[in-house]
């Protein structure tokens, strides 16, 4: 009796499977990060809003391997953004607290020309809700006003300094009016080819992030689910067992296991294996 040729496909097609829309791209040509010191940047109208330089996108933090996409930035239904919501609907302090960390966080995205830099194009400068503000009260101060013009604009000083535990950054506004560039060809050029914010990161589907969020919550259910397909290559003949439950839970998550038992129903006939 040989090897079911047929369940090993299936495996492995399962272990490709990362809810992937698309190939990920080459950060360093895609971002801009500050690293400790100053740096001189101008941020630059978009190509995909003239009107508005600064691109809102939220992200999932600490439930996979890597921040997700919220797909609500699409305007479609998320599992983690459904959940959150059902555990606002107790009155259970628990489910609050656990709502917050769960909640999508946001980070904002603005295309920029490094000075001394601009060799490399446009480039995505991400940033959190403070670097935000201050960016937005410059562009409110009628002495400055639109700096991202690109004749009589103004250049921004970015500057990183070590802090605990994470480095502090601060933007403050270059005081001489300037053009972002005396080369018309090149202004035309950094205008039109820009990175998409929305598109730089992998949009992955509902049912992969729903697998991240069942694994948060149960980790050791999904480790034992993981370890039962590789020890049968074979389909087994009767239906796997839902090992998401309270009792395999940690204490602290009982409750919110089991409403996400309610809310989806049993993972384990969702998982690709």
């Amino acid at each position: 009796m040989g090897m079911d040729l047929n369940a090993i496909k299936s495996r492995l097609s399962a272990m490709n499977d990362t809810g992937q829309r698309k190939e990920r791209v080459d950060p360093e040509k895609v971002f801009w990060r500050p690293t400790q010191g100053k740096h001189q940047i101008r941020i630059v109208p978009s190509a995909y809003d003239p009107n508005y330089p600064f691109k809102e996108l939220f992200f999932h933090y600490g439930v996979g391997k890597y921040p997700m996409l919220a797909l609500s930035n699409f305007g479609e239904q998320d599992p983690i953004v459904d959940f959150v919501q059902e555990l606002r609907k107790t009155s259970d302090k628990d489910n609050w607290s656990l709502s917050g960390k769960l909640n999508p966080k946001l980070r904002v995205f603005a295309p920029v020309i490094v000075r001394g830099e601009e060799d490399k194009g446009v480039r995505l400068w991400g940033f959190g809700k403070n670097i935000y503000k201050e960016l937005l009260a410059l562009a409110e101060d009628e002495d400055i006003g639109d700096y991202t013009d690109v004749t009589n604009g103004f250049d921004l000083i970015v500057e990183q300094t070590p802090g605990n535990p994470y480095p502090q950054t601060s933007v403050r506004i270059k005081p001489k009016m300037s053009e972002l560039s005396s080369d018309n060809t090149q202004v035309e050029s950094w205008l039109k080819e820009q990175p998409s914010p929305l598109e730089s990161y992998t949009k992955y589907d509902y049912d992969f992030i729903k697998k991240q969020l069942a694994t948060w919550l149960d980790p050791e259910s999904a480790q034992e689910e993981e370890s039962s397909s590789v020890q049968s290559a074979a389909p087994s003949p009767t239906p796997p067992k839902n090992n998401f439950t309270t009792e395999k839970a940690a204490p602290a998550k009982n409750s919110t296991v089991s409403q996400f038992d309610q809310m989806f129903g049993d993972t384990t006939n969702d998982l690709p294996f």
